[in-house]
């Protein structure tokens, strides 16, 4: 059985979109998913499925979800080999001093095409830096994730397609966990 990692976009956030992780793993059983794990509370999931199409499967958590809390998160789907090309992809791996907890990976629903990928890679981006790889956005925070001055709703908008950010050290462990899966 192939296992999924999702993502999902703007849970237990600032208190809004509230969900416990307990409620998200029953969620994904009642769809009958297998080993179904969380990660931390922001909405990291975890699990095995029989089903291949995936297109398919992330309208059917996404309405699990908005049944079960009241509200719709975008879900974003990722696979073990996905997460090992955006890590051995990361354009600031090899940066001196890299400081791991400035680091973000933003997920996006669907690649957004080159043409687009070169209109955010065209946006001042200052202080932050943004790199762009297939479906992930690299963003090394200089001053920090605190106060950027990066507009993520601005290069969404640019790129046409959601996304949802996770940092490194949080990309790290959900790899490790899902090696684990396999």
């Amino acid at each position: 059985m192939p296992v999924l990692i999702s993502l999902l976009r703007g849970v237990n956030v600032g208190g809004h979109r509230k969900v416990k992780m307990d409620d998200l793993r029953a969620i994904y059983e009642s769809l009958g998913f297998k080993d179904v794990q969380t990660y931390i509370n922001s909405g990291n999931v975890l699990f095995k499925t029989a089903g291949r199409d995936f297109t398919r499967l992330r309208p059917r958590i996404e309405d699990a979800i908005e049944a079960a809390c009241g509200f719709r998160s975008d879900v974003i789907l990722r696979t073990p080999a996905d997460l090992r090309a955006v890590i051995a992809v990361n354009p600031f791996a090899a940066r001196a001093g890299l400081d791991a907890s400035r680091l973000a990976i933003h997920f996006l629903a669907a690649d957004p095409g080159d043409e687009a990928r070169q209109q955010v890679l065209g946006m001042d981006a200052t202080p932050e830096e943004l790199r762009v790889h297939g479906r992930e956005l690299y963003i090394y925070y200089t001053n920090g994730m605190a106060r950027p001055k990066l507009s993520l709703p601005l290069v969404e908008r640019t790129l046409r397609t959601s996304g949802t950010s996770r940092n490194w050290n949080t990309v790290q462990k959900l790899l490790e966990m899902a090696g684990k899966l396999e």
